[in-house]
């Protein structure tokens, strides 16, 4: 069971009773205790965070002017906020981070990961190839180093990693130093031993363990060991966005007292990002989370440099540039989520990434002329036909595309008139003194 979807499942039934009294409440806490099980969360969290929304809800103390619905609503999100754990602010300072983990958690990715998220915030990187067991980890971490921008070192072959540490340390002078150590199938004492041997001599501010998502609670008890074992700073959980356990290994994290820093949301450099419960319950819950879509909008908006007038002046040109923006933002369930639209059947979102393919490629086999007057379709029947071949899609498909743009066109004219809405979506985009919290009313919701 997909965690989202039964919590989301189980409110829409709450809200869709015509009578919310005290017996529809527990029905709901029950259904939400099942959710919660069936996520590997610990069975006495479970027990707990229900019983404490329970008591916040028919508190004699409780919040006025709140009707039952939204009392239950609030005390779901503070409690499951209050067992995933706190916010993590990443410190934008020099520092040595020692990545340890077991195999298959995708340790050596994530220290690419990490790599380019320092990076696109101004500082130095350096990754460190200390991984001398796992055939090919160095050639990985060098192809990482490259992605993410980052310097590498590392001597390919080595198997004693003091000399690798001893041959790389005193070359580098990056801000971040990131060591990506050698894993094993279980924890063990040889692990441990080799990760000593590294703190000793690479003193690193940062010990953080990466796992796997999909581990669910296991990822508590392995937290704990690791923890117990070399002293953890903090934990990674990657897989996040192809799991339904993940929640379970965040609440199992929480309990056996070790942060959570980031989590692994995608296999690309960027799909890294600071964890921030109130953020993951909200997006759990269907809450939309303009704040991450604004930011997302604007970083890819200047990757590609796309100015105002991009995003002003509508034509099939700059339709064409806002489209190829858009496939960056990632998986269309993931950019609608942010929206908070969720649980849309999988064929119709796979239909729509289909269509947004076929219309680059439509767009792409017009001309220069053609992207920036529509109109002259119209006039001349026979620019369907040859864009239709050089696009490998039918005449249907291109008037199709043409007939969608004239729609948007319309609305974007009517945007245009409208100056205060015009004022607002500008601000929106500047992202100057915006109030995020105050984003929903600024679109309109």
């Amino acid at each position: 069971m997909d965690f989202g979807k039964g919590l989301r499942d189980a409110f829409r039934a709450l809200t869709g009773s015509s009578l919310v009294d005290e017996k529809a409440v527990k029905d709901f806490l029950r259904q939400i205790q099942r959710v919660l099980i069936a996520n590997d969360v610990p069975i006495k969290l479970v027990f707990s965070l229900t019983k404490n929304i329970e008591k916040k809800v028919f508190d004699s103390n409780a919040p006025k002017g709140l009707s039952l619905r939204e009392q239950v609503v609030r005390a779901v999100y503070d409690e499951l906020t209050t067992i995933m754990g706190d916010k993590y602010n990443p410190p934008l300072a020099k520092r040595r981070i020692l990545l340890l983990g077991l195999y298959g958690s995708g340790k050596t990715t994530t220290a690419g990961k990490i790599g380019a998220f320092y990076k696109t915030r101004g500082l130095s990187v350096s990754l460190v190839a200390a991984d001398t067991d796992r055939p090919a980890a160095y050639e990985q971490l060098e192809q990482l180093s490259k992605k993410s921008g980052s310097k590498f070192y590392g001597i390919n072959g080595e198997k004693d990693v003091k000399k690798v540490l001893d041959f790389a340390l005193p070359k580098i002078s990056e801000d971040i130093v990131i060591v990506d150590s050698a894993g094993r199938s279980g924890f063990d004492e040889e692990l441990v031993e080799q990760l000593k041997t590294i703190e000793r001599i690479y003193k690193p501010d940062e010990k953080i363990l990466v796992m796997s998502g999909d581990i669910g609670q296991v990822a508590g008890r392995q937290a704990k060991q690791f923890h117990e074992a070399v002293g953890l700073t903090g934990v990674i959980l990657t897989k996040m966005d192809g799991t339904g356990k993940g929640g379970g290994a965040l609440a199992a994290c929480h309990e056996a007292g070790v942060k959570i820093l980031f989590i692994g949301t995608g296999e690309k450099m960027e799909d890294l990002r600071p964890f921030d419960s109130a953020k993951f319950v909200g997006n759990l819950l269907g809450f939309a989370d303009f704040e991450s879509l604004i930011g997302k909008i604007q970083q890819i908006a200047k990757e590609d440099q796309l100015e105002q007038e991009d995003f002003e002046e509508m034509n099939l040109e700059t339709f064409y540039k806002q489209m190829k923006a858009a496939k960056k933002m990632g998986p269309l369930d993931s950019v609608l989520g942010m929206m908070g639209v969720h649980d849309l059947p999988k064929d119709a979102l796979k239909t729509s990434e289909e269509r947004l393919t076929k219309y680059e490629a439509i767009i792409s086999a017009m001309t220069k002329k053609e992207r920036k007057n529509a109109t002259l379709f119209k006039k001349q029947k026979s620019r369907i036909e040859r864009v239709a071949k050089g696009s490998g899609s039918s005449e249907k498909d291109v008037r199709e595309l043409l007939t969608q743009f004239e729609k948007l066109s319309g609305i974007m004219g009517g945007v245009k008139k409208n100056r205060g809405m015009r004022k607002r979506i500008e601000k929106m985009m500047g992202g100057k003194n915006v109030d995020m919290s105050k984003l929903s009313r600024l679109m309109g919701k």
